[in-house]
């Protein structure tokens, strides 16, 4: 028997809205960055406020999408023995009616977006359209269901570079793809060894034996074509690749032995070494891609 609903209070329900829109995923969005560092153009100030813009455009986008998927999903979330009480709606701390307006409030402020950055918006559009058919269809889809969430992350990038009015490598969408399909990867194998097939439909269709092929094939990919984009176009970051790689190998030990990566947001902040791999590639890149006066 599913436990009663606990009494709505404004604190609460304030509380459970911020929760709802899941701040905390918002370091996902951190790819919509990619092209400004890449470009050098982190020396404009123009550039640093238009991409910050854009970042703060898909952060509200991708929280509209994490409400659509709530309140689609809410009567099945009330049945998961975890997601009944950390998801607002499932565990009731936050009304339909309260979602549906912060829902929006979201989508209105997308508007104000489009007659600020219409070029950025327009991938955005895509990006909500792409989450739709996720939530109601694709996400019901073996192995389309990992490309959905994975291309989700390119047209992040895609994005920070319409912001900058700048071209991307194909390397960098390719290696994008295969890093975000690496991590899509591995969070369905994380979903499967601690709720079997019961934490999502698509999952009775997939093994943790064909999720770990996958994730290793993805792994690989993003190492070699990370790679190459350096070496045919950013010689000077060559030193970042093994920072990449212990990245990767941190992430998988993270996974395998300390039972983690069922969210790769919750990896991030909790492992103090990938935060310190993160910080250490970032700064990096920023003395590589320093302008040589």
């Amino acid at each position: 028997m599913r436990d009663p609903v606990p009494p709505r209070t404004l604190s609460g329900q304030l509380l459970g809205l911020v929760k709802l829109i899941r701040p905390r995923q918002w370091i996902k969005n951190a790819f919509v960055l990619a092209p400004l560092i890449f470009t050098s153009e982190f020396m404009r100030a123009e550039s640093v406020s238009r991409a910050l813009t854009a970042v703060l455009l898909f952060c509200i986008a991708s929280s509209a999408t994490y409400i659509v998927n709530d309140m689609h999903d809410v009567e099945r979330d009330r049945r998961h023995p975890t997601k009944s009480r950390s998801r607002p709606l499932a565990a009731g701390t936050v009304s339909m009616g309260a979602a549906g307006l912060m829902l929006a409030l979201l989508y209105g402020a997308l508007v104000w977006g489009w007659f600020v950055m219409p070029a950025t918006m327009l991938v955005i559009v895509g990006y909500l359209a792409l989450n739709l058919a996720y939530t109601f269809v694709l996400k019901h889809e073996p192995v389309v269901d990992i490309f959905t969430i994975a291309i989700g992350f390119v047209l992040r990038v895609y994005a920070g570079a319409t912001a900058l009015n700048v071209p991307v490598s194909s390397w960098m969408f390719v290696t994008t793809l295969c890093l975000a399909l690496y991590l899509a990867a591995v969070k369905r194998r994380q979903e499967l060894s601690h709720s079997g097939d019961e934490g999502r439909a698509v999952l009775q269709k997939y093994s943790v034996g064909l999720v770990d092929r996958y994730a290793e094939m993805s792994a690989t990919g993003a190492l070699v074509f990370y790679s190459l984009f350096v070496m045919s176009s950013k010689p000077e970051m060559v030193m970042t690749v093994p920072l990449v790689l212990f990245g990767l190998f941190r992430y998988w030990y993270v996974v395998e032995q300390l039972d983690g990566g069922e969210s790769p947001t919750d990896v991030m902040f909790a492992d103090w070494q990938l935060v310190a791999t993160v910080l250490a590639w970032l700064g990096v890149c920023g003395w590589a891609l320093w302008p040589v006066a």
